[in-house]
Parts: C-alpha cells; sequence; structure tokens
C-alpha cells in the first residue's frame, strides 16, 4: 500500500500542537474577590475523566489524516475497449446440418453440434467487437442483431435448430442479409464469416455477386466450406459441399476461404480467424490504482458521530 499525498500524515500531530500552543496559564490573582463565607457554601467542581471521549477524538483525526493522505494499492484490469469491427456470422441451418461425420472424444457429432461448440466460443471470446448472427436455409432471416452483448449472440448459436428457416440452401440470401445489415453500420471494419455445409439450392442471385456486391460495399468476407465431401473429389455426393464456391466468394470479397473437413479443421479455422481479426482482447492490462480513503473516512465519521452523541446525553 502506498499514499497518494504522503505529506498529509505531517498533520496528524496538529491538534497537539495547538493545544500546546493555545493553552491558557492559570492566574497567580484571583481575578474576582469573593467572601470567604460564600465561598464555603460553594462546593468544588470536579472535572470528567473522559478517556472515552478523548480516544474518539483522536481516532476520529488521525482517521481523517489518513483519508487525506489518499491510501491506495495498485491494481491490474483488462481493458476492453471498442475495436470499431462489426461482424456478422452467416449460419447454414440446411438438412445436412444433421449428418454425424464429425468426431469430438471419440463420439459421433453432427456438422451442426460440431459448428455451435466451436462457433459460440469464437464469439464469446468477442468481446470489443459487435457481433450478428443471420439463419439462412430456404430463406435468411436475422436472429441476432450487431451487438456487444456477444453472451446472447453465442446463446442464439446454441439455440439454433434446423427447420426453422427450410431445409435448402440459400447462401446468396444469406449472404445478401448479413451484407445489408452491415451497409448500414457506421463500423470501420464490417467483416461477414459465412458458413455452409452444400450447395446453392434456392437462392435467386449468384452467389458470387453477392460477395462482389458486398466488396464494393466495404465489406469482407470469410468462408467456410464444411464437411468431409465437396464437388471437386465427391461431385455425386449428396451432401458434398460446392467449396470452389465458397473460395471465390471469399476471393471476390478480398477474405480468406477455410476447408473444415474434422473437428479440429474447425478448432484450427477459428484459430486462424482470430488471427484475421484479431481480438480486441488481446491487449495488455492496464495498471491503476484503487483507492481505500473511503474506509478511513468511514471510521473518522463514525468517531465525530458517536463523540457528538456522548455530548448530547
Amino acid at each position: 500500500m502506498s499514499f497518494a499525498f504522503p505529506l498529509a500524515l505531517l498533520l496528524l500531530p496538529l491538534p497537539l500542537l495547538v493545544w500546546r500552543l493555545l493553552a491558557v496559564r492559570a492566574p497567580e490573582a484571583a481575578a474576582l474577590r469573593v467572601p470567604a463565607d460564600v465561598l464555603g457554601a460553594v462546593a468544588p467542581a470536579r472535572g470528567r475523566d473522559d478517556r472515552v471521549g478523548l480516544a474518539l477524538m483522536v481516532a476520529s483525526w488521525a482517521a481523517l489524516v489518513l483519508a487525506l493522505a489518499g491510501p491506495r494499492v495498485p491494481a491490474v484490469k483488462n481493458v476492453v475497449t471498442a475495436s470499431g469491427r462489426e461482424i456478422v456470422l452467416a449460419l447454414d441451418l440446411s438438412g445436412s446440418m444433421v449428418n454425424e461425420d464429425f468426431v469430438l472424444d471419440g463420439k459421433p457429432l453432427s456438422r451442426l453440434d460440431a459448428v455451435k461448440r466451436v462457433a459460440s466460443r469464437f464469439v464469446a471470446a468477442r468481446r470489443g467487437d459487435r457481433i450478428g448472427l443471420v439463419i439462412f436455409g430456404d430463406q435468411a432471416y436475422v436472429a441476432q442483431p450487431p451487438t456487444f452483448d456477444v453472451e446472447s449472440v453465442a446463446y442464439a448459436i446454441n439455440a439454433a435448430q434446423i427447420g426453422v428457416s427450410g431445409r435448402s440452401t440459400a447462401i446468396s440470401d444469406g449472404l445478401g442479409l448479413a451484407t445489408r445489415r452491415l451497409m448500414q453500420s457506421d463500423a470501420e471494419s464490417k467483416v461477414v464469416v459465412l458458413l455452409s455445409d452444400g450447395l446453392d439450392t434456392s437462392s435467386k442471385v449468384q452467389a458470387i455477386d453477392a460477395a462482389r456486391l458486398a466488396a464494393s460495399h466495404g465489406v469482407r468476407i470469410h468462408t467456410i466450406a464444411l464437411g468431409p465431401d465437396d464437388l471437386e473429389s465427391q461431385p455425386e455426393s449428396r451432401d458434398a459441399v460446392d467449396a470452389a464456391a465458397l473460395d471465390a466468394m471469399a476471393r471476390a470479397g478480398h477474405g480468406t476461404s477455410f476447408r473444415v473437413r474434422s473437428m479440429e479443421d474447425l478448432k484450427a479455422m477459428a484459430a486462424s480467424l482470430d488471427a484475421l481479426e484479431p481480438n480486441p482482447m488481446n491487449r495488455p492490462p492496464l495498471s491503476y490504482w484503487r483507492p481505500l480513503w473511503i474506509w478511513p473516512a468511514g471510521i473518522a465519521l463514525a468517531a465525530a458521530l458517536l463523540l457528538a452523541l456522548r455530548r448530547q446525553a
């Protein structure tokens, strides 16, 4: 512990010095002559030995001086400031997301559950960013408007269910809605993270055109192709993801494309995305002084109140 104004402690002996300097000496001769018979009828007054009152005065003064000295202790706090970045996650909730082709701790896991585990953690760590969530299937809708309340976005991700937006895949609609939300923002950096595990089957606009439109409005696009099969290697697979189209969208949107085939790939993707869009939490902590003057000030006030109550009694 240290003091902000240590010289204030020099005031501690001030009452004693004042008492010594202003002490009145008893007069050598009486100022008023009174007949002896009158004095004999008067009993001498006895001074009350008020040690408790004296102790309260000393405690009140000492605590007050201690508060003036500004006691404090060092403390460290993580500073989370607004990053000026706005991120909208566009999450595919088509029917193929129920496929259990991911493995975690030796147990099969659906694509949706795997995404929920990683995406919710990714979002919860983005304090300082404004995060939003768009969900798409046959149609796209905003599940969570961009907000600094990242816990609510993580909750919305965990609560997402397949079927609420249809079972087809309208990638362009999801990207277009996410872009529209970001176009209304005055953020310095605007980012869409698009995750899909299929082929665009129900959009009316080409996905690459939607990506170019986003880029023309300063929106950067990162895409995630999710699933073990893609059209290049397994063109006959029902659940193959169009990785080439997602990669083209990322390039058109001046972003990065990720290919995710396993739980390990998904975790590595989240780490890479953190590097591409640095987390505002990864900043040095702030060192500051935590003031403690309120405690001795409270003691001084309590002692003064007790002293006043004793004198009124």
